[in-house]
């Protein structure tokens, strides 16, 4: 069976192929959506069934997006798991050794959530942004209008609320 390594980065993809033998060639291929296509089909073209990446950043997120609708079966592996070895100091090197140890069953997967899982975490994530950036605004207003000699902390609960004290 043939499977691929991707060391995925800002702008290019380097995509190495392996037979089991011996590393094949590495295809180098840009980040735009078009290009993952094409890579995609070069892929399905050549008879690679599984496909190994870093999780580099937030780079990998649209590569693995394209890539799991095309079929095939993908796995995200952290890359200090594949860092440990010293030799490979290029992008073509680290292709061949991420589809070598993929070949070899030597790679955990990291957990990658379903598309409604996925959905479910951003609104949750930006929703906990909101209100810290919520809370950090009423905490400046507060520190303004205290400079300003204004206690107005004395006569309200919170500087937010409609609730007050009668003094």
């Amino acid at each position: 069976m043939k499977v691929s390594g991707l060391d995925v980065h800002k702008d290019t993809i380097f995509c190495a192929v392996h037979n089991g033998k011996k590393p094949g060639e590495v295809k180098e291929f840009s980040t735009l959506t078009a290009s993952i296509r094409e890579m995609g089909k070069y892929l399905q073209g050549v008879g690679v069934e599984k496909i190994a990446m870093e999780s580099t950043g937030i780079y990998w997120i649209p590569v693995w997006n394209i890539l799991e609708t095309m079929g095939f079966k993908l796995m995200l592996i952290n890359p200090y798991l594949i860092k440990q070895m010293p030799g490979r100091k290029s992008d073509v090197k680290d292709a061949q050794w991420i589809a070598m140890l993929l070949q070899k069953n030597l790679l955990r997967s990291s957990l990658v959530p379903g598309a409604r899982i996925g959905e479910l975490r951003t609104y949750s994530r930006k929703y906990m942004k909101l209100q810290q950036r919520m809370t950090t605004v009423l905490q400046s207003i507060e520190r303004t209008i205290e400079v300003c000699n204004i206690r107005i902390t004395s006569i309200v609960t919170k500087i937010e609320s409609k609730s007050v004290q009668t003094l």
